[in-house]
């Protein structure tokens, strides 16, 4: 069997995110855009079960899903969603010292990312994750 698609040109559409999400938040490089990303990604995933982490991270694009499961504490509580101001400071948190996220970045991450995967299967699980998740992806 050859390699599947999905794997061959992972590379490329990951970038191909990065540089939509830096576009989407009016950023200056896509090295932002990836911290911003992944602090939008380390506080959703902090608000899930380990086997709601998973299912989400299932709906990602390939790249996407490795940073969405990258340096994850599975041992940390999980938190309650609060309200958008709330989790965006903790999106601003992630090595703080270099992170430039804006103050939307939890919709900025939320509009590029709907572009990059199958917005169906997207909301869909969102549906079934915890009273929030769907909400923390709108835009």
């Amino acid at each position: 069997m050859p390699v599947p698609l999905e794997y061959e040109r992972a590379s490329g559409r990951f970038y191909d995110y990065l540089v939509d999400a830096r576009d989407t938040a009016g950023l200056w490089s896509t090295h932002v855009a990836y911290t911003m990303t992944q602090g939008v990604f380390h506080t959703f995933r902090h608000r899930l079960s380990t086997k709601d982490a998973i299912a989400f991270a299932n709906v990602l694009p390939i790249c996407l899903r490795a940073l969405f499961v990258t340096d994850w504490n599975t041992d940390e509580p999980t938190k309650p969603f609060e309200n958008r101001e709330v989790m965006t400071q903790e999106v601003k948190s992630l090595r703080s010292e270099h992170n430039f996220s804006t103050d939307t970045a939890i919709s900025d991450v939320a509009g590029a990312l709907r572009r990059h995967v199958d917005e169906e299967a997207f909301d869909r699980l969102l549906t079934q994750l915890p009273v929030g998740a769907v909400e923390f992806w709108e835009i």
